[in-house]
């Protein structure tokens, strides 16, 4: 789920709806449902794309890995009856619950919503107190678990990679000293100390810690993997000229989509697509409409969450799947989530 949610709209269609999803116009261009079609939405969040794809006619399979978010679309599936499913997975999974026939579109909203960003409770963020949490499945392992067992060394490449921050080193050096002889429990917590590394200068746009949030968020919740996985998934439930569409709100998840989306389009390397494509790299989606699509700046205004947002489209081709080779992506070797320990 992507940070596009506000407050709650009533809509008498289907039930409560979390303010209009980002870019929203733009993901119907590119993904073109109608009457007949079947569309997967691996992100159903507030439901605001699924309910615009229900609109004009098509069923749809939404996902989330959040089980709040699949009950609070319960009014949602009572208005729409058969043409929609709530599926409680994760997004990699998609190709679990699409028909055998394949699907006709895919649409994906990455990262986190507003909904989690602004429930002290989850722990996604350090302006409301709450516990260290930040799953969006509300399973496995918390950040909390991950910065009082993580040792320095892997603590600073997670920060590194995944928040790119500067002093990464210095703050899991700082984490790991204050932890023996206090273990971090809260959000406020972590910002404490993070700000104790790292003092906010009135010159800052962004808090101290913000960075580190970030980071740990995409690593508890395997954020770049699954995306990559998912990105693969779909390649093999498509069916021929059916649409996948792409938002994202981070540089990171930005690269690995266009990385995906360039190797798949027969231009790997930077190559032209007028050059001839090996028998080992064929096309397997053709461009849809611009290589990128970004926020409109009537759009930021009215949703400052939404400024980052970008839109990358692609429809399948009559080529089979290829197989999922995830070092196109250059992702990092971190540790492994599912490992560590409470």
């Amino acid at each position: 789920m992507s940070a596009h949610s506000g407050g709650i709209d009533n809509d008498a269609g289907g039930g409560p709806v979390r303010h209009i999803p980002v870019l929203l116009s733009e993901v119907l261009s590119a993904l073109q449902p109608g009457r007949g079609q079947v569309v997967l939405d691996g992100t159903f969040g507030a439901g605001g794309y699924t309910k615009a794809v229900l609109d004009c006619g098509a069923s749809v399979v939404a996902l989330d890995r959040d089980p709040n978010a699949i009950a609070g679309g319960g009014p949602m599936a009572e208005a729409y009856g058969d043409r929609l499913q709530l599926v409680h997975a994760r997004f990699s999974d998609l190709a679990d619950y699409a028909p055998r026939s394949g699907l006709d579109g895919i649409v994906l909203d990455i990262g986190v919503s507003s909904m989690q960003i602004d429930e002290a409770e989850r722990g996604f963020s350090f302006q409301k107190d709450g516990p260290l949490d930040m799953r969006m499945s509300e399973a496995g392992p918390t950040a909390a678990d991950v910065v009082n067992t993580l040792k320095a060394s892997d603590l600073a490449r997670i920060f590194g990679f995944l928040g790119e921050e500067k002093q990464a080193g210095r703050i899991a050096r700082a984490i790991e000293g204050k932890r023996k002889t206090e273990r971090f429990v809260t959000t406020r917590d972590l910002a404490r100390l993070v700000e104790t590394v790292k003092p906010r200068k009135a010159r800052d746009k962004i808090h101290p810690a913000t960075r580190i949030f970030q980071a740990l968020r995409i690593f508890v919740n395997e954020e770049l993997n699954e995306l990559a996985g998912a990105l693969f998934a779909a390649e093999r439930v498509l069916k021929p000229g059916g649409r996948l569409v792409v938002v994202t709100f981070h540089s990171l998840e930005d690269r690995i989509v266009k990385r995906f989306f360039q190797d798949r389009f027969g231009r790997r390397g930077g190559g032209s697509r007028h050059l001839p494509v090996t028998e080992q790299d064929p096309i397997t989606f053709e461009p849809i409409g611009k290589p990128l699509v970004v926020v409109s700046d009537e759009e930021a205004q009215a949703n400052p969450r939404a400024r980052s947002a970008k839109l990358r489209a692609g429809q399948r081709t009559d080529v089979a799947a290829r197989n999922a080779d995830y070092a196109i992506f250059g992702l990092p070797n971190l540790p492994v989530v599912s490992a560590i320990g409470g």
